[in-house]
Order: C-alpha cells, then sequence, then structure tokens
C-alpha cells in the first residue's frame, strides 16, 4: 500500500528527519506541533503544521484523541509517532487502527509486550534469552528500597514504558535512593504518561550490543547483524559502530560473545514484527549477561 500523506506527531530533530524522509520518497507531510513548536524548524519543513494543544506535552504530544482528529481532519493515510511519547503506547497504535489509519510502527499487541520493559522481560525469560538482574515494578519507595537491597548497588532506576534513555537514574548508594526515585518516576510520567519504574542492576563496564529485526506483514523476519551502541549521552545512543562478528569482541575477551544463534532466540521473533525493532543485550569484559 502506498502512502499519499502522514501526520508526524512528534517535534525536534526525529520529526526533522521523518518529513525528510517522506519528502524523498515523495509522501505528503503534516506535523503536529504544540504552540511552543509553531515556529519550529520542524514545522518550517512540512507541507502542513497543526497546532494539537498548549506547550505542556500531556495536553499536546500525548493527547491521543488531538493527533487521531489532526491526522483525519487532514485526510492523513499514516501516522508516524517518532519515538518516546506515543511510539510506545499500544492502546495509540490500536486507535490508529480503528481509525483506518495506518500507524509506521510494530503492531499494538507488539507494542504491549515489547514496548513495556518489565513485560520484555518476562517474555525473554520466558523465552531462555538471559536478562540482566532486576526487579518487577517499583510503586513507591519502600518498593524500590526492598528490591535494591535483594539487587545490590550499584542500581539503575528505569522506566517501564517508553525509551529515549528517559526517565534512567543510576543509584550508588541509599542516601540516593529517594530523590532519585522521585525523579525518575516524575520524568517517566511527564514523558510517557506512565511514571512505572523497576530497578536493574547496574552494569559499569558493559557494552551496549544491538541486533536490528526487520519483518514484513507476511511474517519474513531478518536481522542486520550487531553493532555497538555503548557511545552515549543521557542514555541516548550517540554513535552505532557494525561489527563484523563477535569475536573479538569489542570489550576485548571472547566470554563477551552471546550464545550461538543470539539473534535466533531474541524475542523478538517470537513477536512477528512488522517493521523495523531493536534487540538489546549487556556485555563485560568479563561475562556476557
Amino acid at each position: 500500500m502506498s502512502l499519499r500523506r502522514v501526520l508526524v506527531a512528534n517535534r525536534g530533530e526525529i520529526a526533522v528527519r521523518v518529513i525528510r524522509a517522506c519528502r524523498a520518497l515523495g509522501i505528503e507531510s503534516v506535523v503536529a506541533v504544540s504552540e511552543a513548536d509553531r515556529d519550529s524548524l520542524a514545522a518550517r519543513l512540512a507541507d502542513r503544521a497543526v497546532c494539537i494543544g498548549p506547550p505542556r506535552a500531556a495536553a499536546s504530544y500525548l493527547n491521543i484523541d488531538a493527533i487521531l482528529a489532526t491526522a483525519l481532519g487532514t485526510g492523513c493515510d499514516a501516522i508516524h509517532p517518532g519515538y518516546g511519547f506515543l511510539a510506545e503506547n499500544p492502546d495509540f497504535g490500536a486507535a490508529c487502527e480503528r481509525n483506518n489509519l495506518i500507524f509506521v510502527g510494530p503492531r499494538p499487541e507488539t507494542v504491549k509486550t515489547m514496548g513495556n520493559k518489565l513485560a520484555a522481560r518476562r517474555l525473554a525469560e520466558r523465552h531462555g534469552v538471559p536478562v540482566v538482574p532486576g526487579s518487577s515494578s517499583v510503586a513507591t519507595f519502600t518498593d524500590a528500597s526492598t528490591a535494591v537491597e535483594e539487587i545490590g548497588y550499584p542500581v539503575l532506576l528505569k522506566a517501564a514504558a517508553g525509551g529515549g534513555g528517559r526517565g534512567i537514574r543510576i543509584v550508588h548508594g541509599p542516601d540516593e535512593l529517594q530523590g532519585t526515585f522521585q525523579s525518575a518516576a516524575a520524568e517517566a510520567e511527564a514523558a510517557f504518561g506512565d511514571g512505572t519504574l523497576y530497578a536493574e542492576r547496574y552494569i559499569a563496564d558493559g557494552r551496549h550490543i544491538e541486533v536490528q529485526v526487520f519483518g514484513d506483514r507476511q511474517g519474513n523476519v531478518l536481522h542486520l547483524g550487531e553493532r555497538d551502541c555503548s557511545l552515549q549521552r543521557r542514555y541516548q545512543k550517540s554513535s552505532r559502530k557494525h561489527l563484523r562478528r563477535w569475536s573479538p569482541t569489542p570489550c576485548g575477551s571472547p566470554s563477551c560473545a552471546p550464545p550461538s544463534g543470539w539473534p535466533r532466540a531474541s524475542p523478538t521473533r517470537t513477536r512477528a514484527p512488522r517493521s523495523s525493532s531493536t534487540t538489546r543485550t549487556a556485555a563485560t569484559s568479563t561475562s556476557w549477561r
């Protein structure tokens, strides 16, 4: 199915990238902007910009009804959510399908499982994929304190929803836990509309290794090889280095290598993606987790 017009439901750099991609493909772009972003580069580059609400993200970029109304009102065929905001909200993807709009991303059921890190961890464990030691959701400071005692410091407090490095904090000791818990939960709530957190062991000397996976609507799945994404700023990847093979590994030891056939064992494959998705793993200089 060819697309004629796409609504870009995001802002900043990712919105600009999507708009430029649409232009290169001969697809019209409509960008949804808050009042604060009316004069942004994305608004100037798009074929049309529509204001969907006030500056606060909860009233604009997280407003599903406003975004759907804008897409339908401007005659768009599809919505591209970018990353963050509603990109990993399964209710948004399902709402797009109910309104005969193409959601440029995974199926809602895939997002529901893999878009939530806690659900993704449970799926990985069921399929025998190793995961970093961590907790279930921690709704209160007391829950977080109990979980961290079991895992041991240092730990990461991580938002269960969303991505883009938002709602992630390192905790080095018990005196930092309460303030860090509150700030991480507040950031996650503001960014994704969901302040749920969980705790995970912090791997100080780890490497961030990824495999990009693509799937189509016929059930075909392939991966594009491994890449090292360890160079980051604010938990967002600054560089991606593609690796020819796992050994010798970027962390200097063959023991970093994952089990044979790791991409095939990926929980991503069990969800039959119909677009792109990423499987990530953490490796240290002494062992693979």
